[in-house]
């Protein structure tokens, strides 16, 4: 997909199957950068994770440790703008530490956006090694929540 995008000049193309939609998008024609590649899965709207490109532009998927930087840390983005809660109610414990081992599918955190909790969870298997937001501060879409080392 990313050949036909630079053989044709594309600056965004997406295409949805199956519960699975995949856009890539690059800021306008003349960029050399390989484009952003964002998968999300339709029937799971509380999750989605981003994906880098190596040099050749072949997708680095987030299993392969490489997504985030060298040290096999894959970073978990916020799907939404909201804001970011780290435990179900202000008495309760956070659903996960730094540290903490988590598994694919496990809550992580919770992100209030128009006054709707959504669960955000793991699609990676590893171990928090950052949590790169406060409790209770607003965040960006696609904002890194997570920095998480895939086992």
């Amino acid at each position: 997909m990313i050949a036909l995008m630079n053989e044709n000049n594309l600056t965004e193309l997406e295409l949805e199957r199956e519960g699975l939609k995949i856009r890539l998008r690059r800021s306008s024609p003349q960029d050399s950068e390989q484009p952003n590649i964002f998968i999300e899965r339709l029937k799971s709207r509380s999750s989605s994770l981003e994906y880098s490109t190596d040099g050749q532009g072949q997708p680095i998927p987030p299993e392969s440790g490489l997504a985030a930087d060298k040290q096999n840390l894959i970073e978990i983005k916020a799907p939404m703008v909201g804001t970011f809660y780290r435990s179900p109610s202000p008495e309760a414990a956070p659903f996960v530490e730094k540290g903490a081992e988590i598994e694919i599918g496990q809550v992580i955190c919770i992100i209030e956006a128009m006054k709707l909790m959504n669960e955000i969870k793991s699609e990676v298997k590893g171990i928090i090694q950052e949590i790169l937001i406060e409790n209770g501060n607003p965040i960006e879409y696609g904002q890194v929540l997570f920095r998480i080392k895939t086992k």
